[in-house]
């Protein structure tokens, strides 16, 4: 189980990026457009520095639903392997059964 303090600062980071992913893409826009002057362009990276750290989206870390564990989930269910095997044992994942060859 991870520790709840690192859980809440997932859920905060995500808020924030939520929060300013209109303005990041925006200035993100500006950045990356050629047809800009020099100068617009160098104003959209001031301003993209001024927002917050936790604002950009590559900061978000994924975490198991059920442990918050932060390694070894995957995506399609939000969970980490150990609780993927302990449900798809249990028959709680539909379509999700054990392998045997």
């Amino acid at each position: 189980m991870a520790k709840v303090s690192l859980k809440q600062r997932e859920e905060k980071r995500e808020k924030l990026v939520a929060k300013y992913a209109k303005k990041y893409a925006e200035l993100k826009a500006i950045i990356d457009n050629a047809k800009k002057s020099d100068e617009e362009r160098y104003a959209a990276r001031l301003e993209l520095q001024q927002l917050p750290r936790n604002a950009n989206p590559t900061r978000l870390r994924n975490r198991c639903e059920l442990t918050g564990r932060p390694r070894g989930t995957f995506r399609t269910f939000g969970l980490a392997r150990g609780k993927i095997r302990d449900l798809a044992f249990k028959g709680d994942i539909p379509g999700v059964i054990k392998a045997s060859w």
